[in-house]
């Protein structure tokens, strides 16, 4: 599953507070389609924060799948006037395997900054992978790709089973005075974190540092976090300035690890130290951050649906963790931009123009989900787009998110079968993450 932190500071310029630029594009539907709220903005994150607007996505899906939503300005980093919500499985798929028309690197992949950021430090985000188009993109994604070959799963397997029955253990034990505890931060932070870890080969000490720095650089919407756009920002280079030094050390020294492989592989092409950082940067978000999610929410899905879990624990479905994803999808959307005047689900799109692709409401669109409302460990096929809707873009590691998943939801079922909710789970706000922060379960009824 593919993330990108934030990298924060500054204010757009040019615009008044409150007034959308001149110039927006010819043509534009005026007003909103009938049944969505005044203002509405799937972007919004005070709206993520209660709950992610499925049945606004419904509603755009049937009346205006590609609708122009508009923006005030200063409020989201881009100073454009909105963006084109793209909501039906189709035109996602199409929006992300025609690079040619639509670009991840004129405006980045995250389509919805602080406010507070500037422009300078949103170019400075084209150096993160998931931001850059072919043929840079290419190059770099074909040498960080030999981490995550088959093989390289598999070695992590043995060692992943293990950690995950010792997460779960841990979990067992430690629970609180009244029988509960926070199913995130005891079960779901840890595999994810671990697998990248290990992955590179960060040593154990290390680990909680990555952990700490990933959740700085992603909160920066949460005010309950107080993580203000310095400290986002200061988290994002002891990351990067800690992965480059390893990856120094690599190249003076290899040894027989991932790092080797990325940054002093000779005659194969290799990683430059300062392209290892922000690769980093990436996992930690993207490998944390994102399965972490698909596990919280998963887990919530499962004791919201009691049949479902008593059919994974009697014969866990190999389906089951791409179910969860297209459940959970933790990436609510990403964005990408116009490279040439185009046309999409009849709306002439100009050069320039942001067009936002959302993956929670593809992932629900009953043109291609029979019952998409429906928790179903069964279900196959499952075309989900929740690592993706193909193309250069799609999600680089995702064998190791539903090897993680499979793996904690096996320790889970093993150890901790009895498990019951204790407590509605508290979401993250945040402008296109689908967090959860805190999931209060029961190890035994």
């Amino acid at each position: 599953m593919a993330a990108c932190p934030h990298l924060p500071g500054g204010t757009p310029e040019g615009i008044p507070e409150g007034r959308l630029p001149e110039g927006l594009p010819d043509g534009l539907p005026q007003g909103l389609p009938e049944g969505l709220p005044e203002g509405f903005d799937a972007t919004d994150p005070d709206l993520l924060r209660d709950r992610v607007p499925f049945p606004e996505f419904a509603r755009l899906r049937q009346t205006a799948p590609v609708w122009w939503c508009p923006q005030p300005a200063g409020v989201t980093g881009f100073a454009d006037g909105g963006y084109w919500a793209v909501t039906r499985h189709a035109d996602v798929k199409y929006v992300s395997t025609h690079p040619e028309l639509f670009s991840s690197n004129e405006n980045t992949a995250v389509i919805r900054f602080n406010e507070h950021i500037t422009r300078d430090q949103i170019e400075v985000q084209k150096l993160i992978m998931l931001n850059m188009d072919p043929p840079e993109h290419t190059r770099v994604r074909q040498i960080v790709q030999r981490g995550f070959t088959p093989r390289a799963i598999r070695n992590l397997e043995t060692a992943l089973r293990e950690r995950a029955h010792a997460i779960v253990e841990e979990a067992k034990r430690g629970t609180d005075a009244d029988g509960t505890f926070d199913f995130v931060t005891r079960v779901a932070v840890e595999l994810p974190l671990q697998a990248i870890a290990e992955l590179i080969g960060v040593p154990q000490e290390d680990r909680s540092r990555i952990f700490d720095w990933s959740n700085k650089m992603v909160a920066y919407d949460d005010p309950e976090y107080a993580i203000t756009e310095e400290i986002g920002a200061e988290a994002a280079m002891e990351l990067i300035g800690y992965s480059m030094n390893m990856a120094a050390a690599r190249k003076e020294c290899p040894a027989k690890d991932i790092v080797s492989q990325l940054v002093a592989a000779e005659g194969q092409g290799n990683l430059s130290s300062d392209e290892f950082g922000f690769f980093v940067l990436l996992l930690a978000v993207a490998g944390n951050e994102t399965t972490r999610n698909a596990i919280s929410h998963g887990m919530h899905a499962f004791l919201t649906h009691p049949d479902q879990w008593e059919l994974f624990k009697r014969e866990r479905p190999a389906t089951t963790a791409e179910e969860i994803v297209r459940w959970a999808t933790p990436v609510v959307s990403f964005q990408r931009t116009a490279t040439q005047d185009t046309e999409l689900g009849g709306q002439k799109i100009r050069k320039g123009d942001r067009v936002g692709l959302f993956y929670s409401s593809a992932n629900n669109d009953p043109e291609v989900f029979t019952d998409p409302e429906r928790f179903d460990i069964t279900r196959d096929p499952n075309p989900h787009l929740g690592f993706g809707g193909g193309g250069p873009h799609f999600c680089l590691g995702k064998s190791l998110a539903i090897k993680e998943i499979e793996l904690i939801f096996n320790a889970i079922a093993d150890a901790l079968p009895d498990l019951t909710l204790a407590g509605e789970p508290r979401r993250l706000r945040a402008a296109w993450l689908n967090g959860v922060k805190e999931l209060r379960v029961r190890a035994s009824a």
